[in-house]
């Protein structure tokens, strides 16, 4: 959420305020209401009182606007650097405001002030300064904690979408599992349909499993994936070809869940697949790595890709393991290596 802005007028009331109740008793001495302020003060006119008022309402206003809104601009910088920024400037705003102040009482008003008026004039100004401070970190709190408010409040409706969609989705496999069982029947005297029906059962059952998992083991992952190579060999027969070459003592290794059928559909997806090219795909461990790896033979036609899913993979090694996953391309044979966990 970007930085938002305190109101302007909610500024310019406060400096209002603050101005007016600073000099409150300057007035009330104006009007006899309370006792003379004292022979070391001078005598309250409406002059004087005009000058103190919008001069200090527009000191209140530039401290307001600097610790609300301006000194923001500083926020790429250390805490330190900024510290001392707002030091620095406090001191300068004080300084110069107050014998900026004291050239245009003199000027328009035409009276001097006396030294016990300059001394309290700088302590009235800090103090003021120091509450407008606090002001300023309250209203800043308060548009910090709204801003909190507010993305708790989407965050709740997001959760809340999400919770309609999963419950949504709940409908799907149940229809699909279903839709399988009554196809299942049908085909019952047809082995070769049957295996066909509970491979892909099987499959969708895993997707569903894995999709609560990041990671699964290479025993899994090879026991889904042989589902997936019977669908694959029984719409491309003899053209299509696996060879897996996995030691026992790896099983356990972990893989992110659906990465090693992503590389096969991937070989599957993008090379020609014949009778006088037939696809061989190679999935062997070496080094700590699952290695997926098949010659290059590009189709002629037409491929439907969004080139997403190596990307996507890589992320998901990258938040798991903080590594990347290696790809290589030597324009004849297409490897992939896949660090297990």
């Amino acid at each position: 959420m970007g930085f938002k802005k305190i109101k302007q007028s909610l500024i310019v009331g406060i400096a209002l305020l603050v101005s007016f109740l600073i000099n409150l008793p300057r007035v009330l001495a104006l009007f006899n209401i309370v006792d003379e302020l004292g022979t070391s003060f001078t005598h309250p006119s409406v002059k004087d009182i005009i000058v103190r008022f919008i001069f200090l309402s527009m000191f209140s206003w530039i401290v307001l606007q600097y610790y609300t809104n301006w000194k923001f601009i500083f926020s790429k910088l250390s805490k330190y650097i900024v510290s001392v920024i707002n030091v620095v400037l406090s001191v300068v705003i004080i300084l110069y405001g107050v014998k900026a102040f004291i050239y245009i009482y003199q000027f328009y008003v035409d009276t001097m002030l006396t030294n016990q008026e300059v001394s309290l004039l700088y302590f009235v100004y800090i103090v003021v300064l120091i509450i407008l401070v606090f002001i300023s970190g309250i209203l800043r709190y308060q548009v910090i904690h709204q801003e909190d408010l507010v993305e708790k409040e989407l965050l709740k409706q997001q959760s809340l979408k999400n919770e309609l969609e999963a419950l949504k989705n709940q409908i799907n496999p149940h229809f699909l599992f279903n839709s399988l069982n009554s196809l299942n029947s049908l085909v019952r005297g047809n082995k070769e349909a049957t295996t066909f029906v509970n491979k892909l059962s099987f499959m969708y059952r895993y997707i569903l499993q894995s999709g609560s998992e990041d990671l699964v083991t290479l025993e899994e992952e090879l026991k889904f994936l042989e589902s997936y190579i019977y669908l694959i060999k029984t719409r491309y027969r003899n053209r299509f070809d696996i060879q897996i070459d996995i030691d026992d003592e790896v099983l356990n290794e972990k893989i992110p869940s659906l990465a090693l059928q992503l590389l096969v559909e991937n070989a599957v997806k993008h090379n020609e697949i014949s009778e006088s090219n037939p696809l061989l795909v190679k999935v062997y461990y070496e080094d700590g790595n699952l290695i997926v790896e098949n010659k290059i033979k590009p189709r002629k036609t037409f491929v439907d890709s969004t080139g997403n899913g190596l990307v996507n993979l890589n992320k998901r090694y990258v938040l798991l393991k903080k590594q990347n996953i290696s790809i290589n391309n030597d324009n004849k044979v297409f490897r992939v290596k896949l660090p297990t966990i």
